[in-house]
């Protein structure tokens, strides 16, 4: 059987699918021509992660996919429903990425409270002393209050990093109640209690930060913007790692402008791979290039893993 692993996969998971028997083909097929290039080479499997998609047009034309596999959590890529109405299997490694996202909002965190970005931008100025009275007024992440918007695998991962930083966690869910976080230290497993509440407007006053782990809605329309900035408290601080127009950038601008967000960290964007130049130049925006899973280690267990559910499903030959 041959797999199209459009977007790449790590060498781990190639290993494993090749010594099952199946052939992995890593080429980069362009959106435009990917139809045409299922078609001629009979590809049974396309898997991909966020740069490319799969909807009704691409599935109809491709008889032969049996299986469309996203190497990741959100499958907004993939026109889900209407593949498995079709008789294909979708799958996706939603546990697999969990840490490295969580390590990566952290840093974007630690980063907008000290103005990393913008300072190691602005040292090559030798203007010193200016640049330390700029920068000397950072804050702590100790006894602040962080609200986590989609407290899935992610957010989860997010908040134990938070917690063991001495962050107050509140969940954003579809369900209140509460969720039991592990701190695990040595051989010591703690049990911290998180509250949950399914009101993002009841606790946006409360946030001294806000991190996004949410999918882009169905419907197109921004879960954060000018309604729910004008409830948050001045000098908030924001990042996205979720997906592109989860917040209103013309929106997140504006609340940079106003004071309402004193920093924010953008890993995803509404127009990728050609973000908004006013995001990346601005000053009181730390961003990098949708790099939120974008590790070694997160990249080896994406590959094991749709490995390994391809190989469950279809077996060896």
């Amino acid at each position: 059987m041959k797999i199209l692993a459009n977007d790449g996969i790590s060498d781990a998971g190639k290993k494993s699918l090749e010594q099952a028997g199946y052939q992995v083909i890593t080429d980069k097929v362009s959106q435009d021509a990917l139809t045409n290039y299922l078609q001629t080479h009979s590809i049974d499997m396309l898997l991909v992660r966020s740069a490319t998609t799969a909807r009704k047009e691409l599935i109809d034309a491709c008889p032969s996919l049996k299986l469309i596999g996203r190497g990741g959590v959100g499958m907004d890529n993939i026109d889900v429903s209407y593949a498995r109405e079709k008789g294909l299997t979708v799958i996706n490694t939603p546990a697999s990425s969990s840490q490295s996202v969580a390590e990566l909002v952290m840093g974007q965190m630690f980063s907008v409270s000290r103005f990393l970005h913008d300072s190691y931008k602005n040292m090559g100025s030798g203007d010193f002393n200016s640049l330390k009275k700029a920068y000397g007024k950072g804050v702590e992440l100790r006894g602040k209050t962080l609200v986590i918007v989609g407290f899935g695998r992610i957010g989860q991962a997010l908040a134990s990093y938070a917690l063991g930083a001495g962050m107050t966690v509140i969940g954003v869910n579809q369900d209140r109640g509460v969720v039991g976080i592990d701190l695990t230290i040595g051989e010591h497993t703690l049990t911290v209690e998180v509250q949950c509440t399914d009101n993002l407007n009841e606790v946006l006053p409360n946030a001294d930060y806000l991190s996004l782990h949410v999918p882009k809605q169905p419907n197109g329309d921004a879960v954060i913007g000018a309604n729910e900035f004008s409830r948050m408290k001045k000098g908030i601080r924001i990042v996205n790692a979720a997906r592109g127009g989860v917040i209103d950038e013309n929106a997140l601008l504006e609340a940079l402008e106003n004071g309402t967000v004193s920093f924010a960290g953008l890993d995803v964007y509404n127009n990728e791979p050609n973000p908004d130049p006013r995001l990346i130049n601005h000053p009181k925006i730390a961003c990098t290039p949708h790099i939120g899973a974008a590790t070694n280690e997160a990249q080896d267990r994406i590959g094991e893993e749709l490995a390994s559910l391809i190989i469950a499903q279809y077996g060896k030959f």
